[in-house]
């Protein structure tokens, strides 16, 4: 094998982790890390925790990769995938994805804690086949259903610290949920036509772009009263208050937006905006969260 055949191989192993996603779904999980206790976490539980909730993400994204091969050739934004290019074969993204999840679950269980191991193996179940065989070509609700998996790293992260499901890391959980429609439903009012000739029932597809942004619109609302939540609960505090009414209205204004402007630019532009939102909302409540603990101690 070349230099450039190798590293194009290496290229195609990385893009089946979907790693912008796991990157995403990474970082909330450290965040619910550091959030479940005063001060800084254990660093071994802290490290084996991340590289084992990222392995298993990455596992669940190439057994995705996999079952989706055919409805990926039909699309723009999937047919570059490796799979749909012939780069690599199901039988290698099938072991690759394998021996990562394996490699994720004995670092968990060995590492980490076995409540963790066996809710990250549900997460993984969740997302790979529960919403990837099922959900996703049933009902225009998939992503919302489905979004549970999509959800679950904070809740693991904080497991894998503290060895419980604690209702402040449901919180996180909930947020997330809450967030999840609202940013896949304005990517998928962008590619419609793509998933429709995919034959993938998005809620665009099967109710219409302008049904969808109603949703969307009200999702935004709900996401603004649900990260609210974190403060009246004590969990955070006046930093992490004022961050979450700013994006959440910020979410808000781009929903309104999307309601005048129904080019698909604009969605987009929504769609982009809710990464950054999510991202700058948890660092929002990092920052809160160790304001307190510097001061109260």
């Amino acid at each position: 094998m070349t230099n450039k055949q190798a590293t194009l191989s290496w290229k195609n192993y990385l893009e089946l982790c979907k790693p912008k996603v796991v990157v995403l779904l990474i970082f909330t999980a450290i965040v619910g890390m550091l959030l479940s206790v005063p001060g800084m976490p254990p660093i071994d539980l802290l490290v084996y925790g991340t590289i084992g909730i990222g392995l298993a993400s990455s596992s669940a994204a190439a057994i995705n990769h996999f079952i989706d091969q055919k409805a990926d050739a039909k699309m723009a934004r999937t047919h570059n995938r490796p799979l749909p290019t012939g780069e690599l074969n199901s039988k290698k993204v099938l072991i690759f994805a394998g021996i990562i999840g394996l490699l994720a679950m004995i670092i968990l269980v060995v590492f980490v804690n076995t409540l963790t191991a066996v809710l990250t193996f549900l997460s993984l179940i969740g997302y790979a086949i529960v919403y990837t065989v099922y959900l996703k070509h049933m009902t225009p609700l998939n992503i919302v259903i489905g979004g549970a998996a999509g959800a679950a790293p904070p809740v693991l992260g904080w497991c894998a610290i503290t060895g419980e499901a604690h209702p402040h890391a449901l919180l996180l959980f909930l947020i997330i949920f809450i967030w999840t429609p609202p940013h896949f439903w304005a990517l998928a009012i962008a590619k419609r036509e793509e998933y429709a000739s995919a034959g993938i029932p998005m809620l665009p597809v099967t109710h219409g772009p302008e049904f969808t942004r109603f949703q969307i619109l009200l999702y935004t609302v709900l996401l603004l009263i649900v990260t609210l939540l974190p403060y009246l609960t004590g969990m955070s505090g006046l930093i992490y208050l004022a961050t979450a009414i700013l994006l959440g209205l910020g979410f808000i204004f781009y929903a309104l937006k999307m309601m005048r402007h129904t080019d698909d630019k604009t969605a987009m532009k929504t769609f982009f905006y809710s990464i950054n939102y999510l991202m700058l909302l948890f660092a929002a409540l990092l920052i809160d969260h160790y304001f307190l603990f510097t001061f109260s101690s």
